[in-house]
């Protein structure tokens, strides 16, 4: 099947006389007729289900679904975006460990990457996502067990180069993990280029509608998980009665594992109701995400003729630094999101942003209805004007998501907003 066709048959194919849409399986457990059958299930010698908290139905399906997608042999849902890069991370690392990761990704990822995981003893370099292979090698140290990007980043955009990261990756037996999160795997499929784990915030695109947070795990099934490097996947799992997940799992060790361990200990999952609202909206991906990078395109060039706008990025648009990588990896758009400086200062930006009536603020990103976010009054409005500086975040930044509106209705708006603000230098 081809992306758009799996977007809405991928994952499930009822049989005469079921369910049409894939079915909610709202159910925390499941009955099975001998102590013998739940037992296989507890020694992992037998698939099924027995406790929502480690699978059920309804999320298997959707995961299915989004794997296919992403071209991968099998995936998870969790609870948010957050517990996914958690998962993903900590399903390879252990206290003592190191990882590498790009600097330019979402806040809220490079804080649990750089300060919590601390805490778990799991310590991170960060470095640029324009570094060349000479430099991304010089970070690897002996106890390095993978490399973390976002393939187009939040809120800076910044396109990754997948494969010069995975080659690095590779020539160090480690996996490269890509956050696929703003160019959805509609644009960009980050296993074709190298990747071997990818990861969403479902909350964003894949929902798009704002109703649900979740997130999920993909595997590609194509790393080879070495003893000296991995024990963890090559080793007995004394707590699944010996185990050896590449042995017994092949090349679904990477999500087995995460399952039976994180999963069943930490219990950050999704639950079957939101994984149905995921799974339906879904069958509208890409209808959405072409009329985002679309609707986008054309605010981003309206903004590119706008004397009171500077330091507009958008890699669709051929003055943006990025816009060659983009054309690798993202040939037909990145996604909605867009960011710009305000000529003005902070004052000037809040009272843009409330002239508007269409764009709504809000801190949410990647959703069918246009929302927008200055960044030095809200998510960073705790640091002074030397730390906003630090953190890159300029006083006159802007990040707007535009939605699938009519995009007349959303240049009007912002056009509107602009003559309010500065009718005194029309």
């Amino acid at each position: 099947m081809n992306l758009n066709t799996k977007c809405i048959h991928a994952g499930y194919t009822p049989q005469n006389g079921e369910s049409r849409q894939i079915p909610i399986i709202q159910s925390t457990t499941f009955k099975y007729n001998s102590t013998e059958q739940m037992g296989r299930l507890f020694d992992l010698k037998e698939s099924g289900y027995f406790y929502t908290r480690l699978a059920n139905p309804t999320c298997d399906m959707v995961a299915s679904r989004i794997a296919e997608l992403e071209g991968g042999v099998g995936a998870v849902l969790t609870s948010s975006g957050q517990s996914a890069v958690f998962f993903a991370v900590m399903n390879i690392c252990s206290v003592g460990d190191h990882i590498i990761c790009a600097s330019e990704i979402y806040g809220g990822t490079s804080n649990l990457l750089g300060v919590t995981l601390k805490r778990f003893g799991v310590n991170a370099s960060f470095v640029s996502v324009n570094s060349t292979k000479e430099e991304l090698q010089s970070h690897i140290l002996p106890n390095t067990k993978l490399i973390f990007a976002e393939s187009l980043s939040n809120p800076s955009l910044a396109v990754l180069d997948i494969e010069l990261f995975a080659d690095v990756a590779h020539a160090n037996d480690i996996p490269l993990i890509v956050d696929n999160t703003f160019a959805t795997p509609i644009n960009c499929q980050p296993i074709k280029h190298g990747a071997d784990i990818v990861i969403h915030s479902a909350t964003k695109y894949l929902d798009g509608h704002s109703s649900i947070v979740g997130g999920v795990v993909v595997d590609s099934g194509k790393f080879e998980w070495k003893k000296e490097k991995f024990p963890d996947f090559c080793e007995p799992d004394e707590t699944y009665h010996g185990v050896i997940y590449t042995q017994e799992f092949k090349n679904m060790a990477y999500i087995v594992k995460m399952v039976v361990q994180l999963m069943r200990d930490i219990g950050a999952c999704l639950s079957p109701h939101s994984a149905y609202l995921l799974g339906t909206h879904l069958e509208s991906l890409p209808l959405r995400v072409k009329q985002h990078c679309f609707n986008a395109k054309q605010v981003a060039t309206f903004l590119s003729n706008s004397k009171h706008i500077k330091n507009l990025k958008c890699p669709m648009l051929k003055q943006d630094s990025y816009y060659q990588k983009a054309q690798k990896y993202m040939p037909n758009g990145t996604c909605g999101v867009i960011s710009f400086e305000l000529d003005g200062d902070r004052a000037k930006c809040v009272e843009f942003l409330d002239k508007l009536k269409l764009i709504s603020i809000s801190t949410h990103v990647a959703d069918a209805k246009s929302c927008i976010l200055h960044p030095a009054s809200h998510t960073h409005r705790q640091l002074s004007k030397d730390e906003l500086v630090k953190a890159g975040v300029s006083e006159g930044l802007i990040r707007l998501s535009v939605g699938i509106e009519d995009v007349q209705d959303i240049i009007k708006d912002i056009d509107d907003a602009l003559k309010e603000v500065f009718k005194s230098k029309n």
